[in-house]
């Protein structure tokens, strides 16, 4: 399992976003996501790292330290969007 600290990660809409979004990508088995850590496990073949962090990093999560000034700010709306959306799509079901 490949375990990443990542920024942004504030409530159940994101943590329920982000499965949603890495559960679709081929390879990717199972999402566990901690929020009071801000971490994110992925059961995924090793090869599918980089296209799970550049999903987290278009969702808004990027790993822990890798962005500041404007890239931070991009990230942080990004991730009120995507949280929005997962809170969403909770609601729904």
């Amino acid at each position: 399992m490949m375990e990443w600290k990542v920024d942004n990660l504030k409530c159940g809409g994101c943590a329920g976003r982000i499965r949603q979004q890495l559960l679709d990508l081929t390879g990717v088995t199972d999402v566990q996501v901690d929020i009071e850590q801000g971490v994110v496990r992925v059961e995924a073949d090793a090869e599918q790292a980089q296209t799970i962090l550049a999903r987290l990093k278009r969702l808004g999560y990027p790993l822990s330290g890798t962005t500041s000034g404007l890239a931070a700010v991009e990230a942080d709306v990004r991730s009120v969007v995507s949280c929005a959306i997962g809170r969403l799509q909770a609601d729904e079901k």
